[in-house]
C-alpha cells in the first residue's frame, strides 16, 4: 500500500470515524438484529415443515409431470382455448377500464393539494389502505359466490381489486403536480373545475395512463388466476385440465398465456415509453 493510498484511508478515519470505529452499542444492536431475523427465518422453515427431503421428493413428481407434458398439445380444444384466451383479455381490460374510471375522482379526492382538509383526507387515504388489503382472489371468490360464475365475477374482481390502488397511487401523482400551471389558471379566473381540469390533469395523465397499462399487464395474469376459482377464461380450462390429468394440454394452455403475456408486456412498454 503506497503512501497516497495511507492518506486517503487516514482522511476517511478522520471524516467518518464511525465507519472504522463503530461503538459496541451500535455493534451489539445489529448483530442482535441479525439473529433475531435468522432465528425468525429458522422458525418459519420449521413452522411450515420445510426440510431437504421434501424438496427431493417434489422436484421428483414435478419432473414427472413435466414429462406427461411434453410435447404440448391442443387436442380437439384449440378453437376453446383460443376463445377462453380471449375471454381473459376481455375481463382484465373491462376490469382495468372501470377501475381506472373510478380511480380518478377518487385520486382528486385523495390529493392533499385538492381537498385539503386533513380529516378526510386521513380518513379516505385509510378506506383506500382497507381494501388495498384485500387480495383479488379473496374477491374472485366474493363475486363468484354473489353473482354466479363467469367472467362478470372476474370483472368485478378485478375493478374492485384494483380501483383503490389506483386511487392511491393517481392521488400521490396530483400531490406532486407543478404549481406554476396551477396558479396560472387561478390567476385568469378559473374556478376550482378549470383547475383541475386545465392545470393538473394535463400534468398527471401521463403518469396516470402508464399506471393503468401497467395494471392492465398484471390483471391478464390475475385473470387467468381468477378463472381457476370458477371466474371464467382460460383459467377454468386451465383448472379442468390439470383437474382431470391432462397434462398435455395443460402445458398448452400455459405456453398459450405465456405467449400472450410477453406480446402485452411488449406492447404496453412501449407505449409507456412514449407516454413518459
Amino acid at each position: 500500500m503506497n503512501t497516497a493510498q495511507h492518506a486517503d484511508i487516514s482522511r476517511l478515519r478522520r471524516s467518518n470515524p464511525e465507519i472504522f470505529n463503530r461503538p459496541l452499542v451500535e455493534r451489539v444492536r445489529d448483530w442482535g438484529l441479525w439473529i433475531t431475523f435468522l432465528a425468525v427465518f429458522a422458525f418459519g422453515l420449521w413452522w411450515i415443515d420445510a426440510s431437504p427431503m421434501r424438496i427431493i421428493n417434489g422436484l421428483n413428481k414435478l419432473g414427472m409431470l413435466v414429462v406427461l407434458m411434453i410435447p404440448p398439445w391442443p387436442g380437439d380444444g384449440l378453437l376453446d382455448y383460443l376463445r377462453a384466451m380471449l375471454e381473459t383479455l376481455a375481463m382484465a381490460f373491462l376490469g382495468t377500464v372501470i377501475a381506472a374510471v373510478l380511480a380518478v375522482p377518487l385520486g382528486f379526492l385523495g390529493a392533499k393539494n385538492i381537498v385539503p382538509n386533513w380529516l378526510f383526507h386521513f380518513s379516505l387515504r385509510r378506506f383506500f389502505d382497507a381494501f388495498r388489503g384485500i387480495d383479488g382472489l379473496v374477491w374472485a371468490l366474493i363475486f363468484v359466490s354473489a353473482v354466479g360464475l363467469g367472467p362478470f365475477a372476474g370483472v368485478l374482481a378485478i375493478a374492485v381489486g384494483d380501483v383503490m390502488v389506483l386511487g392511491k397511487l393517481f392521488a400521490e401523482a396530483i400531490e406532486n403536480v407543478d404549481k406554476k400551471p396551477v396558479d396560472g389558471v387561478r390567476a385568469s379566473g378559473g374556478s376550482g373545475l378549470h383547475v383541475m381540469r386545465l392545470g393538473v390533469f394535463p400534468q398527471v395523465f401521463p403518469v396516470m395512463m402508464s399506471h393503468v397499462l401497467y395494471f392492465f399487464e398484471s390483471n391478464v395474469r390475475s385473470a387467468t388466476i381468477l378463472g381457476i376459482v370458477g371466474a371464467g377464461g382460460i383459467g377454468l380450462q386451465l383448472s379442468d385440465r390439470m383437474r382431470i390429468n391432462n397434462w398435455q394440454e395443460a402445458a398448452f394452455i400455459i405456453l398459450l398465456i405465456l405467449v400472450t403475456v410477453s406480446i402485452i408486456d411488449a406492447i404496453s412498454r412501449r407505449i409507456r415509453a412514449k407516454l413518459t
